[in-house]
C-alpha cells in the first residue's frame, strides 16, 4: 500500500485504493460491498489484501524448523502480538497454545499476563460446553483432551489472534496448563476442523468457511507452502469430490474413496473397506495432522501387494519402523491413483516413497490402519498431500485437489 500522509477513515482508504468496485460486485461467486464493513471488522489493509488476493499464511515443515512431524504456520496472539508457530490440523477444532507456567510444555510459551486483550472464558459461557471434558476451575472454564498418547489440560480463554493480516478479536482457544506424553505438537495447534471452536467456525463471517493449503515437502527448509483463507483467489481449474458429514465425528472431512489404482491396475478391495458409514465412523478423510496415509487393512494389503508385484517380485522386501514394504536397492515405483467420486488424484514417487536417513532403505510411505477407534478409517495424510493444493469448500460441501509445486 502506498504511504498516506493524512489519516482518512478506513472506508475512505478502501475506496481510495480499490477505486472501481461500484456499489456491489460479484467475484468468484462472492458478493462484495464497497462500504468496507466486513462483519468481523478486520483492518483496512486486510480488507484490501482480501480483495486483491485473499488472506495467505505461509506454511513450513515442522521437521526442519522445530523437529516436529507437523506443518506449521505463524500466528500472532494477544495485544501487543506474540508470535508462535502452530501446527495446523484439519481433524481438530479448538486451538491450544502453551502458556506461562505450563507444566510439561517444552516450547515457546504465550504470556497472557502481557496481553491487554486476554480474558478467561466463564463456566456459564456457551463456549465452555463446546470443548471436550469441560469443568469449572476458579469460576473459569477448564478442559482436558487426549491427542494420540498425550493428555492436555487447559484453561479456556479468549484473545486476539492474527493470521496473515487479519486480526480476529475474542478468538476462543485453550491456554495449556499441563501436558504429558510426546504426541501433541509442543508448540501448540491451530484447529481447522468442522466443529464449533475451529478456525472455520470462529471466522465464518470473514472467511466464509473456505480455505485451501499447499504443503511443501517435509524436507523443505522454507515457509514456501501457503494456507489461503476465504473464497477469493482460490484455484478455478480444480476437480472436486463431495464432502460427506458424519454426525458422530463431525469435525472430520469425509470424502467418498471408490477405488485405488496401482500403476494401471485397479486393485481388488472389498467395497465395505472403502464405504462411508456414519454409524461406525468408517470411510475416508483428508487430514493435515497425520503424517503417513493409513488404509483399512484389506485396502492396504491389496495396494501393498500390487505395489510389490510392480516393483519386482524377485526383490527382497524388508521392514523399517511402521513400514512393511521397504527395499535396500534402488527401485522404480508405480504411481498410485486415489479414485474419488468426481476426481482422481495420482501420486508420484515423491508422495509415495520415504528414504531412511541412514543407509539406502526406501519404503512405501503407507501403512495399515491402527487397531483402535480408527481401524475402519482411511486417512489421506500430509505426505501424500505434499505439493498439492487441497481446497475445503464447506458452503458448497466439496473438497478439491490440484497439483501445485510449493516446495522451494
Amino acid at each position: 500500500m502506498p504511504r498516506i500522509m493524512a489519516q482518512p477513515s478506513k472506508c475512505s482508504m478502501c475506496s481510495a485504493h480499490v477505486p472501481h468496485l461500484g456499489h456491489q460486485r460479484h467475484f468468484h461467486g462472492k458478493r462484495v460491498s464497497s462500504n468496507c464493513k466486513p462483519r468481523t471488522k478486520p483492518g483496512c489493509s486486510s480488507w484490501i489484501a482480501w480483495w486483491l488476493g485473499g488472506s495467505i499464511v505461509p506454511i513450513a515443515s515442522g521437521r526442519q524448523i522445530i523437529q516436529s512431524p507437523t506443518y506449521i504456520v505463524r500466528a500472532k496472539i494477544g495485544t501487543p502480538p506474540q508470535t508462535l508457530l502452530l501446527a495446523m490440523d484439519t481433524s481438530n477444532d479448538a486451538a491450544w497454545i502453551p502458556c506461562t507456567a505450563c507444566d510439561g510444555c517444552s516450547s515457546t510459551l504465550f504470556a497472557p499476563e502481557k496481553s491487554t486483550t486476554f480474558k478467561n472464558v466463564s463456566c456459564a459461557a456457551p463456549e465452555c460446553k463446546q470443548v471436550p471434558n469441560p469443568s469449572c476451575g476458579v469460576s473459569a472454564c477448564t478442559f482436558n483432551l487426549t491427542y494420540g498418547s498425550s493428555s492436555i489440560a487447559a484453561n479456556l480463554v479468549q484473545d486476539t489472534v492474527t493470521l496473515a493480516t487479519d486480526p480476529v478479536p475474542g478468538y476462543t482457544f485453550g491456554c495449556v496448563s499441563k501436558t504429558t506424553g510426546t504426541s501433541a505438537p509442543p508448540q501448540g495447534l491451530l484447529g481447522l476442523g468442522r466443529g464449533p471452536l475451529s478456525l472455520l467456525s470462529q471466522t465464518q463471517n470473514l472467511y466464509q468457511s473456505t480455505f485451501s493449503y499447499c504443503l511443501p515437502s517435509f524436507k523443505s527448509l522454507n515457509f514456501s507452502g501457503s494456507l489461503r483463507l476465504g473464497p477469493v483467489a482460490q484455484p478455478i481449474r480444480i476437480k472436486y469430490t463431495p464432502l460427506l458429514r458424519n454426525p458422530r465425528r463431525s469435525s472430520l472431512y469425509y470424502v467418498n474413496l471408490v477405488a485405488i489404482r496401482v500403476g494401471r491396475k485397479i486393485v481388488d478391495i472389498p467395497p465395505e473397506a472403502l464405504a462411508f458409514n456414519p454409524t461406525t465412523g468408517a470411510g475416508t478423510i483428508f487430514d493435515s495432522g497425520t503424517v503417513f496415509t493409513r488404509l483399512v487393512e484389506p485396502a492396504y494389503v491389496a495396494v501393498r501387494d500390487e505395489f510389490r508385484r510392480r516393483v519386482g517380485a524377485n526383490l527382497t522386501v524388508t521392514s523399517l519402523g511402521g513400514f512393511d514394504t521397504c527395499y535396500t536397492v534402488p527401485i522404480v515405483a508405480p504411481t498410485i491413483t486415489l479414485m474419488f467420486s468426481g476426481m482422481n488424484v495420482t501420486l508420484p514417487q515423491d508422495n509415495l516413497l520415504i528414504h531412511s536417513t541412514v543407509g539406502s532403505t526406501t519404503c512405501l510411505a503407507m501403512a495399515a490402519a491402527p487397531e483402535n477407534v480408527n481401524s475402519v478409517l482411511n486417512v489421506i495424510a500430509n505426505m501424500q498431500q505434499q505439493n498439492h493444493r487441497v481446497l475445503f469448500d464447506v458452503p458448497n460441501s466439496r473438497l478439491g485437489v490440484a497439483r501445485e509445486l510449493c516446495t522451494k
